[in-house]
Formats: C-alpha cells, structure tokens, sequence
C-alpha cells in the first residue's frame, strides 16, 4: 500500500469505497460467526411443558350431599386408582365438595364416609386429560341397631297376674282367685293381697254360695240358738258371711302383709303324682314369703285361730267354741286344706276354663 492510498486491483480507491468496504466486510465476517456458532452448537431436547405433562393425567372431583340436598362437611373420601395398591384421601370442605389431582387414566373407585351416614361408593374411568366431575353423591342416614330391653316392675308384673287369676272361676262360675299358674310369680304387694281378698268376699257368686250354706243349717237347725224363720236365717247368713270374711281377711290379707307372706296356692303342675301329693299337703301347713322362701304358714295357722276366736262373738251361747275346741277345728282346717290343695292341683285346673297355660307363662 502506497501513501496514495488503497489501490483496488491496481488502480487507486477513494475514500468512500474503502469505507464501505471495510462495513462490508465487517457485515461478512459477523454472519459468518454466527452460522458457525449454529453450525457447531450441539441440540439439547428440552423437557415437556407442564401443560403437556398434566394433559396425561386427569382429575376427579364432586359434592357431598345427605337426602335432603343438604351438603355433608368433613366427609372421607378415599379414591383407588386402577393399576395401584396406593389409596388416597380427601375431605370434603363446607360445601360437600372434594377434589383429586394427577389421577392416572383408566378406572377408578371411590369411597365416602361420613359420621351418622351410611357409607357410599361410586366408580368410573377418566380419560387423559380429564376431569371428572361427580354433580352429587348422596348419602343416606344410617340405620341404627337399637336393642330395647323392656323391663317390668314387680309391681306392675303382680297386677298383670291378678287381673288372669281374677278371671279363673270353677266351671266358669265360682271364684278360685287364690292360686297362680305362673311358674315364676311375681310378690304381691300389700294393694294386691287386700284386692284379692275383698274381690272374693264380695263376689256374687261368694254371697250365693254364703246363702246356701245359711239356709242348710237352718234346714238342719244347726246352730238351733238363732231360731227359725227369716230372723234365723239372717242370723247364720250373717254368721256364715262373718266366718268366710274373716277367714279371707285376716288370713288372706291382713297376716300375709305382717308376715310378708303370699296367700296363693303355687300350683306345680309336674312331676310325679306323689311329688305333687306331698306337695300339696304340704302346702296345708307352709308358705312361700315374699322372697320366695318357703316357711312355716304363719298367716294361714294364726289367720284360722283368729276368725274362730272372733267368731264366738256373735255365735249362740251354746255353740260357741273353747279353747280346746278352737284347736281342734285347726286341726280340722289343716287337714281340709290338704285335701283342697289336693283338688287344687289336680282337679280343679281342668274346671277353670280361663286358666293360663303352663307354656304361655314360660314364654
């Protein structure tokens, strides 16, 4: 290069072509850089966006309600997935809803509970990508396995057997109250043994009877002090009347409330025939108390000692026992006490028409 300057091909260059050359190749030399920058970059994939990656998987989502449309807060929600042994839990918000992300494709279950609910179940298949949505899921109240025991008083237990022995009557006509069929009798209480007494005296058929017995006497003239005629009559009806209320009274319902002892007759009803003979002589001389416990028949020996005193009040002067006559008669008495529980456990049960059956009672 001369001081002249370039020379282009020999020939002198001005000023302003060696200015754009110079631009020129400065314009060259920066595209071919960058051509060989990309010529000898090496390619690196670049991973998948999120969107791609979530578009693979799905969701499930919905809302709990009860049957009354009302929404079920706090409810467990479990969700398998096909293909996995992993479960999944959710719980519903305030507005029964839940939801469930990145479940894989394919089937799919899902499980809910909820307090005082019956569990549910439902079940689909979600598609790539997708979310699905259950509208509602209902779930029913639960049914509840409720054991009532009911259990009755003594008391009222007692009142349900004496309203059954008030309806036994011989032949469907005489009053045999004072026996109970029951194998498993409840005590009476004090109420109860002053019903069954006042019930037997006043019954009908008991003043019947007490006139029938009255008028044989005075066809035998037994107890000749009262006379004859209608006076007389009066006289042992009263006299009649006054020894069976007393009887009933005092031994049936006065002694038995002292002494805490029952007046039935407990029929047995089993066993052999001299099992129940013996027993029902002995039921002549003892009792069972209100617990159950058989004892000496305080209520029934003292009760019989007690109306025949109280009966030389008003019987005639001549016919009125003493001392040893007294006990006599309580001898008498016993022994026809153990002939009428004899009766009383054999017989008599198949007169009384309205009497409970054996197996009824067990039930």
């Amino acid at each position: 290069m001369s001081r002249r300057g370039l020379e282009f091909f020999g020939k002198p260059v001005g000023k302003n072509v060696r200015l754009s050359f110079v631009a020129t190749a400065w314009t060259v030399l920066f595209f071919s850089s960058l051509v060989a920058a990309e010529a000898g970059a090496q390619v690196i994939p670049s991973s998948a966006p999120a969107s791609t990656q979530s578009a693979a998987t799905g969701s499930v989502s919905g809302t709990i309600l009860d049957g009354d449309g009302a929404l079920i807060a706090n409810a467990t929600v479990t969700l398998a997935s096909q293909g996995s042994s992993s479960l999944r839990t959710a719980t519903s918000d305030d507005a029964g809803r839940f939801f469930f992300s990145d479940v894989p494709p394919g089937n799919f279950q899902l499980k809910v509970k909820a307090t005082g609910f019956a569990g549910g179940q439902q079940s689909g298949v979600v598609q790539p990508g997708q979310e699905y949505v259950f509208p509602q899921i209902t779930l029913v109240v639960a049914t509840a396995d409720v054991n009532v025991e009911v259990t009755v008083s003594p008391e009222q237990a007692a009142e349900d057997q004496v309203i059954v022995e008030e309806k036994q009557r011989l032949f469907g006509v005489i009053p045999n109250y004072y026996v109970t069929y029951d194998p498993h009798p409840a005590p009476l209480p004090a109420r109860l043994k002053f019903q069954l007494a006042w019930k037997t005296f006043l019954d009908p058929v008991s003043l019947g009877i007490t006139g029938a017995i009255a008028g044989e006497e005075q066809a035998f003239d037994v107890y000749g002090g009262y006379g004859q005629g209608a006076q007389g009559y009066a006289k042992r009806y009263g006299a009649a009347y006054g020894d069976f209320v007393s009887g009933t009274l005092i031994g049936g319902a006065l002694l038995p409330i002292v002494f805490k002892q029952d007046p039935r007759y407990f029929w047995k009803g089993t066993g052999t025939i001299r099992s129940r003979v013996s027993y029902a002589v002995a039921n002549s001389v003892i009792r069972k108390s209100d617990r159950g416990r058989w004892q000496p028949d305080y209520s029934g020996l003292l009760g019989g000692l007690a109306s025949s005193g109280i009966s030389n009040l008003y019987y005639p002067a001549q016919d009125r026992n003493g001392a040893a006559l007294t006990f006599e008669n309580l001898a008498i008495g016993i022994a026809g006490s153990a002939a009428a529980n004899i009766f009383q456990e054999f017989l008599l049960p198949k007169l009384t028409p309205h009497k409970p059956s054996r197996a009824s009672n067990n039930n």
